[in-house]
């Protein structure tokens, strides 16, 4: 545990916030989960000390994690075996994994921010995607058959 000590000689409290200056504004960085909506999420100064700022990163995380669910388990490019467009078909999904991949990260950096607001719509996001598109509870039935079915 590594600590202050402040001028009496005394080490100051351990806290869960460690304070890094950066030209003329500290930033705290925190190592525990905290509640509260001054944070920096992905980017320096964002989404800044406002509550309605902060309500939209909060929706633009849920909605990348919703996203990533979506690129799980999504089929858009069908690839044929055998087919002519083989390459261009592979091609296509590995665009799409690249994509999947980032946003998950971006999710994941997010969550690293240690917000618990952030952590909640993450798992959130993640949680509603795969309920949508991962389970066949939300998905329409035509004449007592699942159509998600050839």
């Amino acid at each position: 545990m590594l600590s202050k000590a402040t001028a009496e000689g005394v080490p100051a409290p351990y806290n869960s916030t460690v304070a890094t200056s950066l030209g003329r504004r500290r930033i705290p960085i925190h190592t525990t989960f905290y509640w509260g909506h001054k944070v920096d999420i992905l980017f320096r100064c964002w989404p800044g000390d406002s509550a309605a700022m902060y309500a939209v990163a909060l929706l633009l995380v849920f909605f990348m994690a919703v996203l990533v669910e979506w690129l799980s388990f999504t089929n858009i490019v069908k690839l044929k075996p055998g087919g002519s467009n083989d390459v261009v078909g592979g091609l296509l999904k590995t665009g799409l994994y690249g994509v999947r991949s980032g946003l998950s990260y971006l999710v994941m950096l997010a969550v690293m921010s240690f917000n618990g607001g952030v952590f909640v719509v993450a798992i959130s996001g993640h949680v509603i995607g795969f309920l949508i598109f991962g389970t066949r509870a939300l998905r329409k039935k035509s004449n007592g058959l699942d159509s998600s079915k050839p």
